[in-house]
């Protein structure tokens, strides 16, 4: 397949609402100007919390939801810092209204099956989004590629950058590009980018700074999936899984750490 031919193939999407996908869906539609944006509707607080708890227990779980409301209401305090990195790495927030949008309400609701039958994309990119389920996956024909802010495996899961800090281990700050499986970010890594946070940076940038700085890892590796030259890499690495830090941990590394 030639340069020219990959780049008019079709790829897809599959995103939540936010600015850090639209960074990354500007980014590919650069690359590949076919492509298709699936949109689908965020999981409720109420539904998301429910399901931690199950797993970790109502104090985690509360902790970490005080902890997703002060990064969320936070980012308001962040701005001029977040448009710092914006134009340090040239990325694009805005919404391209060029870009062909569907609109799904979940990533494994049958729409999002039958939008990927009708348009037949050379690969699926994930950000941002719910888990697919093992059932979802396998009905997918076309290589299935999720960014992950965060070092895998090391840092599987949320908030990959701030518990790299907190581990004394910034160098493994950075983000990956990998397969998708049933796991959380178990899948086989493609691409990794590190990159230093500045001490301004907290846990309402880390993310911003992780996408932004990592678009050409996405765009690398789309281009190998549609070539069909995909190739995981072998790292012998601890595997962990993270969480949203609760409150009180959160306030205590700010406050005695000075990592927020």
């Amino acid at each position: 397949m030639t340069e020219r031919e990959t780049r008019m193939e079709t790829v897809a999407m599959l995103i939540q609402p936010g600015p850090n996908p639209e960074i990354v869906a500007n980014a590919v539609k650069a690359a590949f100007p076919n492509l298709v944006v699936i949109e689908e509707q965020p999981e409720s607080k109420g539904l998301f919390i429910r399901r931690r708890a199950r797993k970790l227990g109502w104090v985690q779980a509360l902790g970490q939801l005080a902890t997703m409301l002060v990064s969320r209401y936070g980012k308001r305090f962040t701005a001029a810092r977040a448009a710092e990195i914006l134009e340090e790495f040239g990325a694009n927030a805005g919404i391209d209204s060029s870009i062909r949008r569907l609109a799904v309400p979940s990533a494994n609701s049958p729409d999002l099956l039958n939008a990927l039958q009708d348009m037949r994309p050379a690969a699926l990119l994930l950000i941002s989004t719910r888990m697919l389920k093992a059932e979802t996956l396998a009905a997918i024909t076309c290589p299935v590629l999720n960014l992950h802010a965060g070092i895998s495996p090391q840092y599987r899961g949320l908030q990959g950058g701030y518990w790299s800090r907190v581990l004394s281990d910034e160098e493994n700050f950075g983000a990956t590009v990998h397969l998708v499986d049933a796991g959380v970010d178990t899948g086989g890594v493609l691409y990794q980018h590190r990159m230093k946070p500045s001490k301004r940076d907290t846990m309402h940038t880390y993310p911003l700074l992780q996408t932004a700085s990592s678009t050409g890892i996405v765009v690398a590796a789309l281009r190998d999936a549609v070539a069909g030259k995909l190739k995981p890499l072998k790292i012998a690495a601890p595997s962990r899984q993270w969480y949203h830090p609760p409150i009180w941990t959160w306030l205590w590394n700010g406050v005695t750490r000075g990592i927020w």
